[in-house]
């Protein structure tokens, strides 16, 4: 076992060359011949994967003379000198490695570091405490299933956002202050608060001995951790006043006890209820058994910093008789690879939108025997919405790995899906330095569109590009009612259905359709240009076009025949200036497209996936499998079709839903009849072994501004 370190690295391909080498290779190099090679790569996302961006010539070869990054270059080194040879990595957060290019070589280095062979998704227990537990899966109204553990934070900064105790960017030199003051904010109060009373619950549980830590994580810069840690210790050591010698004692307990009863005893039962725990495991203890333990709680705590330059370690080892109470400030080195034994609560207020670097900056996700219920994530409105969005799309490309082992492809003839996943597409520019120019494909996923404009003149241009694409389709299909057989009963949608549409007035659509800027996922000038793309080679030129309403709003006719007797009526999401709702649709209006032997498949595959994984299992579902496929599912039985059941990768689905604008939260001057519906639709790709893609240009200042860390 080495460190993945230049120096030792370099030592060791030096002593595989001068040592154990034992004959020549076509260009004269060392090369290992009599016996193999398995190198096993832990954390194979970090420094691993070369952030240069190799070259290609005219003829689509790569550049010999690419000079690969430090430890990618000595990595593939290693391996290129041994005849036989095999690499596996392992990770939590493959999005970098499966977008290294399946093709990018080099004379000295060999080939790159690609996972041609396969990715296996390696289930977890049930009890382990992953991002789908913590912060739910996305439904068509609100996210579902998520653990009731994460407080929100919004007094790190000041009221515009960009000054105050722990603002978004900062540099080095700042200074946190709480309203001008040397304090941290009530909210990082509350957090020390809730370790107190976790440390105290678990004593009295019998789990004293056992380590228990709390993360703080709010910058990068070791100075500015310095002076956190100061003001962090300043407040443990008045609390530490009050217990044990009773200054301001009744004052302190009182907050406790109401941190206690509002906050403590109702999560602890919502936990229970959501694990399934009748009782025991997190039965709470009375208020005067946790004042009780109090004294004992501060005799063992303490804070510490933990960085590259402070002298502090979280010393696990030596305190395993006793159990370590720590609070642990620190920035990059407890964002991979270190373990916080026992954590509890964790104060993350760090902005990235790289989705690797939050998800391995998120300690807080493992087991948590015991003591799950008194975990609490605090952090800021954005970063919630972010690590949901991410639990999306580690769900959904967990399910394609499983329905790619399924099928028995391998990455290398997979297509493009994997690797370029439209939701982790910010992923992929950072780790692979190609922030100017991407090369994307939609193969296998869905869009959907969930911000849209507020002003009359772009939602009337949206209307006009449906009507216009409704006349162009001709003479619906089913009209009113659409039904399908579905498992012996029969599923209907309120709306119309329009089978066999050219991909020309599809892409008519999508070119004259305006997203908002905000539609992180969606672009639909780019979906015009793949389906253009794909249609050219064959695929996706016949489509399937649903227009469905069924909801709770006013009605409509859409070019003054095809009328919708109540429109969907989706609530604005609170602030901003854009209308924006949750989840558009569900993987049930997925499958209208689906006859019911190719639905009976796809839920076939979903359930095989499901029993795979008890881990990912939710509350929706509980111990039951499912009824319904799921939507990667769906997607793969349409484009590469099952047993019994004939692939069919010329049919997109294209779902338009027209939303009450009396929802919308509009401008108020207007008059309610002046309003057009918003029109919102979803896009299903079946899946697809093409490698046709689209390019998508982005400006390098765009990704420095918006998506890359505050480092």
């Amino acid at each position: 076992m080495v460190k993945k370190n230049k120096t030792v690295l370099d030592r060791l391909l030096k002593w595989i060359r001068n040592h154990v080498a034992d004959s020549k290779d076509a260009d004269g190099r060392p090369l290992v011949s009599g016996f193999p090679l398995l190198l096993i790569d832990d954390e194979a996302d970090h420094a691993s994967v070369d952030t240069g961006e190799q070259d290609f010539n005219a003829d689509g070869t790569p550049d010999e003379e690419h000079q690969p990054k430090a430890i990618n270059s000595r990595i593939r080194k290693i391996l290129h000198s041994f005849a036989r040879k095999a690499y596996v990595g392992y990770t939590a957060t493959p999005f970098a490695n499966i977008f290294i290019h399946r093709r990018n070589a080099t004379k000295d280095e060999g080939p790159d570091l690609f996972p041609q062979s396969f990715i296996i998704n390696i289930s977890a227990p049930s009890n382990y405490i992953g991002p789908a537990r913590i912060f739910g899966l996305r439904s068509t109204d609100e996210r579902i299933s998520g653990l009731p553990l994460t407080r929100q934070v919004e007094d790190q900064t000041d009221s515009t956002g960009l000054d105050g105790w722990m603002p978004p960017r900062h540099n080095k030199a700042h200074v946190p202050l709480f309203n001008g003051h040397d304090e941290i904010p009530p909210s990082l109060r509350e957090a020390i608060s809730a370790f107190v009373l976790a440390c105290a619950v678990r004593i009295v549980r019998g789990q004293g001995r056992r380590h228990s830590s709390m993360l703080i994580h709010v910058t990068r810069f070791t100075a500015v951790q310095g002076e956190v840690r100061r003001q962090v210790e300043e407040v443990v050591k008045r609390f530490r006043q009050c217990v044990e010698r009773g200054f301001g004692r009744d004052e302190l307990l009182g907050e406790w006890r109401r941190l206690w009863e509002e906050d403590f005893v109702p999560t602890s039962a919502a936990v229970a209820s959501s694990m399934e725990e009748a009782g025991g495991e997190f039965d709470l203890p009375q208020w005067e058994e946790i004042e009780a333990v109090l004294p004992e709680v501060f005799g063992d705590l303490s804070v510490r910093a933990i960085n590259g330059s402070a002298g502090d370690v979280l010393d696990y080892a030596d305190r395993e008789e006793t159990g370590l109470k720590v609070i642990a400030v620190g920035g990059d080195k407890l964002a991979r690879g270190l373990t916080l034994e026992g954590l509890c609560v964790s104060y993350f207020v760090r902005t990235t939108k790289m989705y690797d670097t939050l998800m391995q900056m998120g300690r807080w996700f493992g087991y948590r025997p015991g003591y799950l219920d008194l975990c609490r994530l605090y952090t800021s409105p954005d970063l919630v919405e972010w690590f949901g969005h991410i639990a999306d799309a580690a769900e959904e490309l967990r399910q394609e790995f499983d329905m790619m082992a399924a099928i028995k492809a391998t990455p290398e003839n997979y297509g493009m899906k994997v690797q370029s996943h439209p939701v982790l597409m910010v992923t992929s520019p950072l780790k692979m330095r190609s922030a100017r120019s991407l090369q994307l494909s939609f193969s296998g996923e869905i869009l959907e569109t969930v911000a849209f404009y507020r002003d009359r003149k772009n939602l009337e241009k949206n209307l006009i590009a449906a009507e216009r694409l409704f006349e162009a389709a001709g003479v619906p299909s089913q009209s009113g009612i659409i039904s399908r057989r579905r498992g012996g009963s029969t599923q209907e949608w309120s709306g119309f259905l329009w089978e066999h549409v050219p991909a020309e007035h599809v892409i008519d659509f999508f070119m004259g359709y305006l997203t908002h800027p905000a539609a992180r996922k969606v672009n639909s000038p780019l979906l015009g240009d793949f389906v253009k793309a794909m249609a050219a080679n064959g695929e996706l030129t016949s489509w399937t076009v649903a227009l469905i309403g069924g909801g709770d709003g006013a009605s409509h006719a859409f070019c003054g025949k095809y009328e919708i007797a109540r429109m969907i009526a989706r609530k604005a999401k609170p602030g901003g200036e854009h209308y924006s709702i949750g989840r558009l649709l569900s993987p049930r209006d997925e499958a209208i497209d689906l006859d019911e032997d190719a639905w009976k498949a796809a839920l076939d595959l979903t359930i095989s996936a499901w029993t795979k994984d008890p881990a990912r299992r939710t509350e929706d579902t509980g111990k039951k499998p499912p009824k319904a496929p799921g939507g990667p599912s769906i997607r793969r039985v349409r484009g590469l079709g099952a047993d019994g059941v004939q692939g069919a990768p010329e049919r997109g689905l294209l779902l338009i839903y027209p939303l009450d604008p009396g929802a919308a939260d509009l401008p108020p001057e207007w008059a309610p009849a002046d309003w057009p519906p918003v029109i919102a639709f979803g896009a299903s790709f079946p899946a697809s072994r093409s490698t046709t893609t689209v390019k998508y240009e982005v400006d390098h200042l765009l990704w420095e501004t918006e998506y890359a860390a505050t480092d």
